[in-house]
Parts: C-alpha cells; sequence; structure tokens
C-alpha cells in the first residue's frame, strides 16, 4: 500500500477514475489554472460537478497538489543532475527525509537495481554542484556511495491529451 505525501501513513485504495476524470486530469496538467467553468464545459458536466469532482481528486491523492512548471536554468539554474545513491540496508525513510532538505532537490525515488536512490538536482553552477554532493551528500552516514550524471539538456513532456 502507499505511504501518505506526508509520511502520515497509508492512502485508503484510490477509487476507479472514470473518463470525465481523466479528461479533468489531462486538462488540469495541461493548465492547471483552469477554471472550474472552463473544465465543466469541456467535460459536459455541471460547474458543482466538475468542482465536487476535482475535490474527490484531490481528497483521495490522485491530484497531489496545483504548481507552476519551471524553466531552472531560466529561473538560475542551470546545472542539472541525476545522482544515484547506494544506502545502508533499511534506511530509506532516514535518507529520505534527509535528501528533501537537501537546497535544489526536486525528485527523490527509491529503485531497484545497481543503486537504491534516485535523486534529481537543480544548482546554480558546477561549483554548487560539486559543494552539494561532496560535502551534503557524502556525509549523510547511510550513504555509501554516489555517482553524479550531469544533465546537458531536458525537456518536461507535457500530458497527451
Amino acid at each position: 500500500m502507499a505511504e501518505g505525501q506526508e509520511g502520515t501513513g497509508p492512502l485508503a485504495p484510490a477509487r476507479p477514475l472514470d473518463a470525465i476524470d481523466q479528461d479533468i486530469l489531462r486538462m488540469l496538467q495541461a493548465d492547471g489554472r483552469a477554471s472550474i467553468r472552463s473544465v465543466a464545459e469541456r467535460v459536459h458536466v455541471s460547474r458543482a460537478n466538475a468542482y465536487a469532482r476535482i475535490n474527490r481528486l484531490v481528497e483521495d491523492g490522485v491530484i497531489r497538489g496545483f504548481g507552476a512548471r519551471v524553466n531552472h536554468e531560466r529561473a538560475g539554474h542551470g546545472t542539472s543532475a541525476y545522482i544515484t545513491l547506494k544506502i545502508v540496508q533499511n534506511t530509506w525513510r532516514t535518507v529520505r527525509e534527509q535528501l528533501r532538505q537537501l537546497p535544489g532537490a526536486s525528485h527523490i525515488a527509491l529503485v531497484g537495481g545497481d543503486f537504491d536512490v534516485l535523486l534529481l538536482v537543480h544548482t546554480p553552477d558546477n561549483r554548487a554542484l560539486r559543494e552539494l554532493v561532496l560535502t551534503r551528500l557524502q556525509a549523510i552516514p547511510e550513504v555509501l556511495s554516489t555517482r553524479t550524471l550531469l544533465v546537458f539538456e531536458e525537456e518536461d513532456l507535457e500530458p497527451q491529451g
């Protein structure tokens, strides 16, 4: 069972999504600022129904939040890297909490394979990246090793719809 976003415990099983819910999700992924009215018109339901559906999607944890898609380079974080970590067995929760505190960390995943954790970071430059890896990451006692993969170019994929 999946854990709650803030580690608040297990989430209840999600209710099945119908075609209207799927359309609403696609619409909000493309434009998180879409009005209830425009959502309702596009999926052919009343505003009250659209509002209730969006609230249910939020309450069920299907929608985790609404935010802006940032161009990190234009926002002053021109260096991005994926960092793989090998960690001490059974320390994922401890490591995850420490990684959440890192400046520029934008995605953390526990994975299977040759390493245990995949971390995406955005920093102002290579010097800041080096500092993050050598003084912050490698200082975490549960981190056994790291490997840094510098991103040369990246693109966020737009939702299919």
